[in-house]
């Protein structure tokens, strides 16, 4: 079995990490552009050609399915990269988790990105999926480049910032980026009030990677024998994850599991 995922930069990790948990043994490969980060500020056209790029890059080591870990691409390109791979690669989109995150009213906050904050898109998925609870957007500027980077003070800052925009009585914070799962831990001791009752965070990795394992039959195996490999590609050719990626434990789970190639 042999999982492909898509993403501008590292925020597939976490996505990446949850198959490897899911099923140890599946090949997984992973298609990334960091050098044209951040997609969000760029046009719909752009970030369509950009993902199509990362997308085929992926497709060409003939993988079983494709995770397009990433909400922009997901937003802008999903169509498109369907319509290029489909039927021949299941392609499994990311979607913000909404739907769970408001199931249980209250105050519910949606961290994006700038250009996500405001979209259409997002609006439609409250108006589909926020039920009775309180939605509060909040856009984080800066959040997905310092956790590419692994800028600890960027991430300080911008986690800082986008608490400060977050209602006190949250009940629930939607991650609304593949790059903020990499800090979840930081973002709930950001946000959690003292005297209030644990804060549910709500991301996307672990329903995306159980989506992937359905659309192509596979069933979860946790207790498999380990013995996927990891194949990583930078604006299509064989690379090494960035040192960045190690320093969170999503990284630390791939490459302790297989050696890159």
């Amino acid at each position: 079995m042999k999982i492909a995922l898509m993403d501008s930069g590292i925020g597939l990790l976490a996505a990446a990490a949850a198959v490897r948990r899911l099923r140890p043994d599946a090949e997984l490969v992973l298609s990334c552009d960091p050098g044209s980060m951040p997609w969000g500020p760029r046009t719909p056209e752009d970030v369509t050609a950009r993902a199509l790029a990362v997308a085929r890059a992926a497709a060409a080591h003939h993988p079983d399915a494709l995770i397009v870990a990433c909400n922009t691409a997901s937003v802008r390109a999903l169509p498109a990269l369907r319509a290029a791979l489909e039927p021949a690669l299941p392609v499994i989109g990311t979607v913000p988790a909404i739907k769970p995150a408001a199931a249980g009213g209250g105050s519910v906050a949606i961290w994006a990105t700038p250009a996500t904050t405001g979209s259409p898109y997002q609006r439609g998925l409250i108006a589909d999926f926020g039920g009775s609870a309180e939605v509060t957007e909040v856009p984080c500027p800066g959040l997905a480049d310092a956790v590419e980077h692994g800028d600890e003070a960027g991430i300080d800052r911008a986690v800082a910032a986008a608490a400060a925009l977050t209602p006190p009585d949250v009940r629930a914070v939607v991650l609304g980026c593949t790059h903020y799962e990499l800090v979840a831990t930081r973002i709930r001791d950001a946000v959690q009030r003292p005297g209030r009752p644990p804060l549910a965070l709500h991301g996307s990795a672990g329903a995306v990677a159980a989506q992937a394992l359905r659309r192509i039959g596979a069933a979860p195996a946790p207790t498999a024998e380990p013995s996927g490999t990891l194949t990583v590609l930078q604006g299509g050719r064989p690379a090494g994850l960035p040192e960045a990626a190690l320093t969170y434990a999503e990284g630390r789970i791939l490459t302790a599991a297989a050696p890159v190639r």
